[in-house]
Formats: C-alpha cells, sequence, structure tokens
C-alpha cells in the first residue's frame, strides 16, 4: 500500500522535530495519530431520508461506509426509544486517516469564510476534537446538490502523553491553530525589534565613505575655498563682475 504523502512528512520531518524538542531518544516515543473518528448526529425523529442522507454525505467526505449509531436508552422526554438511529461515524485508520487529515488541513479548513484558525484546545490526554458544522467545505461533496448542511466532530485520537506533545504533533502536520493574544503580542514585539534594529543600520553610524568622498549631512566643500571662506554664489559672482566693469578692468 502506497504511502500518504502527509505521513511521509511526518517520518521525515515532523518526528526529528519531536524528538529535538522533547528530548525524545527513541523515535517509538514520539507521538502520532492514531486513528480519527468522524461522527455526525441527527434528530430522533429524523426519517429514513434524512438518515441515508447522512450516511451518504459522510461516506463521501471520509471514502468509507459509516456505522449508524442506535439509541442506548429510552427517554421519553425526548421521544427516544431505545435501539433508534440516533447518528453515524466512521473511524479512520492509516493511509484513509493520512489523506482525511491532509484534505481537512490544506483544503477544508480555509475554504470557511473568514477563517481565523481552528481553537487550541485539547481534551488533557493529547487528543483533539474539532466541530464542524458545514460538511460542503470538503470537496468530495458539490453544494449546489445538497439538500441541507449537516454538522460533525472530527475527533483526532494522538498517543501524545499530554496537551503540548498532541498540541505540537498537530502544529507541525498543519494544523492552523489559532493564535492566542499572548503569541500575538509576542510576534507584534518580534516585528517591532526588527524594525527598530534595521533603522538603526541604515540610518546610523554618521558619515560614510564612498570612494575617497565623505559622505554626511553637511553639504561639500567647494574646490577652493578655505577654511572660514565660502566661494561666492550667482548673485556674488555677478556684483564681482559689474565692479571690474566700473573699474574698467573688463
Amino acid at each position: 500500500m502506497s504511502q500518504s504523502l502527509l505521513q511521509k512528512h511526518y517520518d521525515e520531518k515532523v518526528v526529528p522535530a519531536l524528538m529535538e524538542k522533547f528530548g525524545y531518544k527513541n523515535p517509538h516515543q514520539v507521538p502520532a495519530v492514531k486513528k480519527i473518528v468522524i461522527n455526525s448526529g441527527f434528530s430522533a425523529t429524523a426519517d429514513k431520508n434524512h438518515v441515508q442522507y447522512v450516511n451518504d454525505e459522510i461516506a463521501k467526505i471520509s471514502g468509507q461506509r459509516p456505522v449508524t449509531t442506535k439509541a442506548k436508552l429510552s427517554i421519553s422526554n425526548f421521544k427516544l426509544r431505545e435501539g433508534q438511529p440516533i447518528g453515524c461515524k466512521v473511524t479512520l485508520r492509516g493511509v484513509a486517516m493520512y489523506n482525511f487529515l491532509m484534505r481537512l488541513i490544506n483544503i477544508s479548513l480555509p475554504c470557511i469564510r473568514d477563517f481565523r484558525g481552528v481553537p487550541a484546545r485539547l481534551d488533557g490526554q493529547g487528543n483533539y476534537t474539532l466541530g464542524l458544522n458545514d460538511h460542503t467545505i470538503f470537496p468530495e461533496v458539490s453544494a449546489e446538490g445538497t439538500n441541507e448542511t449537516i454538522g460533525m466532530d472530527v475527533c483526532i485520537n494522538t498517543s501524545a502523553l499530554s496537551d503540548d506533545e498532541g498540541r505540537e504533533l498537530l502544529k507541525l502536520l498543519g494544523m492552523p491553530f489559532r493564535k492566542t493574544s499572548a503569541e500575538v503580542a509576542e510576534a507584534e514585539a518580534a516585528e517591532a525589534a526588527e524594525a527598530a534594529e534595521a533603522a538603526t543600520k541604515l540610518g546610523g553610524g554618521g558619515g560614510e565613505e564612498v570612494q575617497g568622498v565623505e559622505v554626511s549631512g553637511r553639504e561639500p566643500a567647494r574646490h577652493g575655498a578655505h577654511k572660514g571662506h565660502q566661494l561666492p554664489g550667482r548673485e556674488g559672482h555677478h556684483l564681482i563682475v559689474h565692479r571690474l566693469h566700473v573699474l574698467g578692468h573688463c
């Protein structure tokens, strides 16, 4: 079975980066994505056509036939009976998992209007759940022939032991996490420091000598002028010529 591009990126780039950052001594200690579960629920009063529609759409997105989830208890207040269909789910592993994650990160999420990143909060055990309310962001689904939009939860299960490890793993895989206010302030401060340093290099240091000529803010002295004595300008030159005419020297 061929290897996914994202899986190749994980082996060649992500594993060495995580080993360097967290000090893993063995590559098998590096956390990885174990499985992705896509879950979509619907009302207990939904008809068979809607149930079939949701199953078909999830199958298009995931590339696998989903399993229908059924109610385990009867709750009269919600008009729910035991064994009644209430949703569907599909579990992805291996190449199918990496291919779906690559499409989600690089194609689907950027299609969201006014997209500014996804929340960076994990569940405390290195796993991440992303809620989507419009399934038409996936390229496998055409928005023109869609009867209605459906929502879903994408649960990314990793082998990370902490949220920091899981977050760094997903970040290196390309997950566009939303920047916190502290990260934004830090980035702005770094940009301001770089701009100040560049301005200092361009404007500091006094005069600069170029081909034997000193470049500074002063106007260069004219040829033949002595210290403390300036050569006449245009008006002074005409005045000298007039005086020479008067004296008969011209």
